[in-house]
């Protein structure tokens, strides 16, 4: 595998159905902010934990 796509590849994906591309766009999105949203709730236990206050 070369590591770049050939236009055949890029023609067959632009093929799909629109709701499934935007599909996978709203997942890869909401799979980022949930990610996000994880990590800064951790990051404030931890400092709630260490006597931190957020107000």
């Amino acid at each position: 595998m070369t590591g770049k796509h050939s236009l055949h590849d890029i023609e067959e994906a632009e093929k799909k159905p629109l709701w499934q591309r935007l599909g996978w766009l709203a997942l890869i999105w909401g799979g980022s902010v949930g990610v996000l949203f994880i990590a800064a709730t951790l990051m404030r236990m931890f400092m709630n934990a260490a006597g931190l206050t957020t107000h």
